[in-house]
């Protein structure tokens, strides 16, 4: 994430808190249709700000400071439509069990239909200003392969990163259009250093053949007074999309960046949470319990749990607990991949698998050790053996405990495929290279939207 992008998502979450409370102070004028006094106003501002925090996180959760979708589409609408759905319940049960002495019917409405409206112009605006020209950073790629002509077409298709492929060097002259948007092809060094000053290009990209040019390479070396930003496709490509790239890597990546060592203070904390939240939740769910399994054990036959050996960590089986949510000898052809609308998961099997509640007895494998709340997916061994032959360094995910959730799982839809395998493991190695607990906090507030949404698959 480059300064501008924290700039950006920073205005947008003050723009956001602005909005918040001019809408409030608007709201009290029109309600008692006063000048808003200062009694009005610290009666207010306490209860309402509680409900703010709560409110930005519902934007935080539903991907509102993720500039990838500032966009004015259908998308934009319905997420915004969602959240001040959300933000109605949020307000709604917070006044009913709390004794603010405020009426939710008045001042609870008409402050939710006043932001509302003010937060959707103020949003558009922002997603209008950000693909204005003089926000958005030129850049050149370096190297003009099928791979880099893919990532600058990724690029160029969304401005609202404010990001934009202005050139790429090339040993032939030529011109490629990019839906619409021309790319100019460089072709040496005086051409290229002429182009940093006519564009203002701020960072060049050097791909997986930039090697091919070393005078090229030394130039830039000799240019390091331009203050243009060089950066490798590796490491672009994780800052702008979130995940390694597979095909951009070799064995030395690993060694530089995968720093267990690092990370050993972060694992006993995180240890600790994983004990304390799974006998918390197993304490919450206690009631659930005996329930779910007598239901499962009515509507089909079957026991009411299903155990299946995984892989942990650095290769280690164990038996994953959860409900049954197929049919008996579902597999009795053999292992199979799961896929979306599973003809082998049974009615209950489905509702307990959308709010994800047929992994609650997982809780026990996370007090066992045996798993995180946060980590790659466990997968079965016979297929770690499939995708280890096919797939490129994919043992390397199991360096790290598995997970009930984690970022694949809120990044990639239901994966089915060897193809799907290899998308959610690029953003495994992401989570295992970048795992903090900033990064576990934002994965599981996503969860819980997919769990409260019904999104499980």
């Amino acid at each position: 994430m480059n300064i501008m992008t924290k700039i950006k998502i920073a205005v947008l979450l003050i723009g956001d808190i602005i909005i918040l409370y001019f809408a409030l102070y608007l709201t009290l004028w029109l309600r008692y249709w006063r000048p808003v006094q200062a009694e009005l106003w610290n009666k207010h501002w306490l209860p309402f700000t509680i409900i703010f925090i709560m409110w930005l996180i519902v934007f935080f959760i539903n991907k509102m400071y993720d500039l990838k979708t500032a966009r004015n589409n259908f998308n934009f609408y319905k997420v915004w439509f969602n959240s001040l759905i959300w933000c109605g319940l949020i307000g709604f049960i917070f006044f009913y069990i709390t004794t603010t002495g405020i009426s939710p019917k008045t001042v609870m409405v008409l402050d939710l239909a006043v932001f509302g409206g003010l937060f959707l112009l103020w949003r558009r605006l922002f997603n209008r200003l950000i693909v204005y020209k003089k926000f958005v950073e030129n850049m050149v790629i370096i190297g003009l392969t099928k791979e880099m002509i893919e990532l600058a077409r990724e690029i160029n298709s969304k401005p609202q990163m404010g990001l934009r492929v202005v050139g790429m060097v090339s040993l032939q002259k030529s011109e490629i259009k990019f839906d619409q948007l021309e790319i100019a092809i460089i072709n040496d060094w005086d051409e290229l250093k002429n182009f940093f000053d006519k564009k203002k290009v701020r960072t060049i990209i050097l791909g997986s053949d930039a090697h091919d040019y070393p005078d090229l390479i030394s130039k830039l070396y000799e240019s390091l007074e331009l203050g243009v930003n060089i950066l490798d496709r590796p490491t672009f490509a994780e800052k702008f999309t979130s995940k390694i790239l597979i095909n951009t890597i070799g064995q030395m990546w690993f060694l530089e960046n995968i720093k267990e060592s690092n990370k050993q203070i972060y694992e006993i904390i995180k240890r600790v949470m994983d004990i304390m939240l799974s006998c918390v939740f197993l304490i919450i769910t206690l009631p659930l319990i005996p329930l779910i399994y007598l239901i499962t054990r009515l509507t089909s036959k079957g026991p009411g749990f299903f155990m299946q050996q995984r892989t942990g960590k650095n290769g280690k089986k164990f038996m994953a607990v959860k409900f049954r949510t197929m049919y008996q000898n579902a597999e009795s052809h053999g292992p199979q991949w799961a896929q979306k609308n599973d003809p082998r998961v049974t009615s209950i099997g489905r509702i307990l698998r959308k709010i994800r509640i047929d992994e609650i007895p997982q809780l026990i494998n996370i007090l066992r050790g045996e798993m995180s709340f946060i980590g790659p997916r466990p997968e079965r061994p016979e297929f770690i053996g499939q995708l280890k032959e096919s797939i490129p360094f994919y043992e390397t995910r199991l360096l790290v405990k598995p997970g009930l959730t984690g970022w694949a799982q809120i990044n990639f839809p239901y994966g089915a495929t060897e193809a799907d395998a290899l998308e959610k493991l690029q953003y495994d190695l992401y989570y295992i290279k970048n795992r903090s607990f900033a990064l576990d906090l934002s994965i599981l507030l996503k969860t819980i939207k997919t769990v409260l949404s019904g999104g499980g698959q």
